[in-house]
């Protein structure tokens, strides 16, 4: 595995493959590498040439300076972990002089208004942020697939249209969740969890399996209210818990025929914040 510092050396590299007519599969990263991230390079090997991973913490995604601050770095332990895999043919870790050489401003997009929903509404600005460093990434690295875990499906959502308005020419793929043994979605904040709070946690993803049951039966509004009594029992927050559109992500108050929901689901235990979802039968 090849691990590049820099834009000019990687650049190179990037330039060699297309020369060869290399398939390349890339799935960017902000480290603190777990098994979901390697799911991803899993999938991406298997129809791809070239697997690349990036490892970058974003700092235009972030609107709470402390959580950018607090977000694990673990470096040397990715490299080994993405080395270990024997998946992944080359590692670019950029600074952030190669992804913002004009400073760190973040572009503006239209979405459509899918980035004004959920997340875009408890942090604004920060799929413009997503945006920013994904298209840089995909200008550099020029891939033809693309990889994203569903656990972060609103992103998901938001890559397929930046693709979609930059008319860029790559296929995007969404990966299942991961999940630990208890049903925890894998995620990189995970670490800062103590044993306890991890296993406290669990109450999330038995949640959405009850929601994914009662939504054949149950009216949405009496399924939030639910889910709010649920919480109301544990030492943690429930930060939002709807149910959405797949395709609109706009919360839904009645389901129709034809179309797909997906629960969403945030949670604070502790300082950490939990994001996890479901598809709904």
């Amino acid at each position: 595995m090849q691990t590049f510092y820099d834009k000019n050396s990687f650049s190179k590299y990037i330039a060699e493959l297309k020369e060869k007519k290399k398939k390349i599969g890339f799935a960017p990263t902000m480290g603190a590498l777990h098994a979901g991230h390697i799911s991803l390079y899993q999938e991406a090997q298997k129809y791809n040439d070239i697997v690349i991973s990036s490892i970058f913490v974003n700092p235009t995604q972030f609107n709470n300076p402390e959580d950018l601050e607090k977000y694990p770095r673990t470096i040397e332990e990715d490299i080994k972990k993405l080395g270990d895999s024997k998946l992944v043919d080359a590692v670019y870790i950029p600074g952030v002089e190669d992804i913002y050489p004009n400073g760190m401003e973040r572009k503006h997009y239209d979405f459509g208004g899918i980035e004004n929903e959920m997340e875009g509404a408890a942090r604004p600005g920060h799929f413009d942020g997503v945006g920013t460093v994904v298209e840089e990434f995909f200008r550099q690295v020029q891939p033809d697939n693309a990889y994203f875990g569903e656990k972060d499906f609103q992103q998901l959502k938001i890559i397929e249209k930046l693709v979609e308005v930059l008319d860029l020419k790559i296929k995007i793929h969404g990966v299942k969740i991961h999940r630990e043994e208890g049903g925890l979605a894998m995620s990189s904040r995970n670490m800062r969890l103590s044993e306890e709070e991890r296993h406290a946690s669990t109450i999330i993803y038995r949640t959405l399996n009850h929601v994914n049951s009662w939504f054949k039966s149950i009216p949405i509004n009496d399924i939030k209210n639910r889910v709010e009594e649920i919480f109301s029992k544990e030492n943690m927050e429930l930060e939002y818990f709807l149910i959405a559109d797949e395709e609109t992500l706009k919360e839904s108050a009645v389901s129709s025929n034809g179309r797909n929901y997906r629960a969403f689901i945030v949670v604070n235990v502790g300082n950490v914040r939990l994001i996890d979802n479901l598809h709904l039968d």
